[in-house]
């Protein structure tokens, strides 16, 4: 549901915080040589490139399904409207990479 506040999974840096494609807004963790991967996140960033953050600590909140005026965004609906990258309704798309390889969130949580 958008506006539910996302937790972030592990302590770490914010490595990237901006629209990101197809995941939308995105918020990006690295802690060691896991990347923590948060897509379609809402706009209103709670954290910044480059701070620590803390295991549980409040890093964002679920997106919209809509965005606007993102110039780099190609993403679009059925009715034409932008986006929050490739997304059919709000939610949170959470992946996690070991060394820059994707790899099953549930092996680590």
């Amino acid at each position: 549901m958008p506006g539910t506040d996302i937790y972030s999974a592990s302590s770490g840096i914010v490595i990237l915080a901006k629209f990101n494609g197809a995941n939308g807004y995105s918020i990006h963790i690295i802690n060691e040589n896991l990347e923590f991967i948060y897509g379609h996140v809402s706009p209103n960033f709670i954290v910044n490139v480059g701070e620590k953050v803390e295991q549980n600590q409040i890093i964002g909140q679920v997106g919209t399904k809509y965005v606007e005026k993102i110039p780099e965004n190609n993403y679009t609906d059925y009715t034409g409207r932008s986006t929050n990258g490739s997304t059919t309704g709000p939610h949170l798309h959470f992946g996690i990479k070991k060394d820059g390889i994707a790899v099953n969130p549930l092996d680590f949580l």
